[in-house]
């Protein structure tokens, strides 16, 4: 990754990794119990910036959505759509829809099926299984695997497949967002602590923001004459 290629934009989210990752390192092998109860606890800052960059990119997808409305056909605006609609569901998910924010009292059937009693889906439990690992661990990880490694050499070759993806809107990584998740994706491991993938999920929200923000095909697919 050539740094001098990336725009200011994609730098300062970088650097904001670098040093939240490092912070999260630090603590996580000087004083797990700051790391745990404190820097990557519920509602602490860790859980909060994720909030904020997953709320980001859901804005700036309806701000595309609206922006160019009147200009896209059907296909575009169900694949803008459908992406904003998920991120904002996500971001009201990582803050249990501000229950903790504004004390709400979570309803008899989240206390009794939630495995943190709080109002959101991903910590519903089925059957001894968490949603989570279900669904937000599992199938989100072969989800992210096909779209940042195999999806973008598929566009590059695949006359087919990249008429697809712009007919729907899909934005497609650069190499350097590819190289970033791979990156936070093995620095993880070293980390010691259950409270781990809160960190992993904020490089998650980060990242994405910076691809909704300037993807490969942004000309093809969030502009006006595409």
């Amino acid at each position: 990754m050539k740094f001098n290629t990336l725009t200011k934009t994609d730098k300062l989210g970088y650097i904001f990794l670098i040093v939240a990752f490092a912070i999260g390192f630090y603590y996580a092998n000087t004083n797990l119990n700051y790391f745990d109860t404190v820097y990557a606890v519920e509602d602490g800052f860790v859980e909060n910036s994720q909030f904020v960059m997953l709320l980001s990119s859901s804005l700036l997808l309806f701000y595309y959505f609206f922006k160019l409305f009147k200009h896209k056909n059907t296909y575009w605006k169900i694949g803008v759509l459908v992406m904003a609609i998920a991120f904002f569901f996500a971001s009201g998910e990582e803050i249990s829809w501000g229950q903790r924010i504004f004390n709400i009292q979570s309803s008899e059937y989240f206390i009794e099926n939630n495995a943190q009693h709080e109002t959101n889906l991903h910590n519903m439990v089925v059957d001894g299984e968490k949603v989570n690992k279900i669904i937000f661990s599992q199938l989100l990880t072969v989800m992210l695997v096909i779209y940042i490694l195999i999806l973008p050499i598929l566009y590059r070759k695949v006359a087919s497949i990249k008429k697809l993806v712009n007919l729907f809107a899909v934005p497609i990584v650069k190499w350097h967002h590819t190289i970033a998740f791979l990156v936070a994706t093995g620095l993880i491991i070293f980390v010691h602590s259950e409270r781990k993938w809160e960190l992993y999920e904020l490089a998650f929200a980060v990242i994405f923001f910076l691809i909704f923000l300037n993807p490969l095909n942004k000309k093809e697919i969030f502009s006006s004459n595409s």
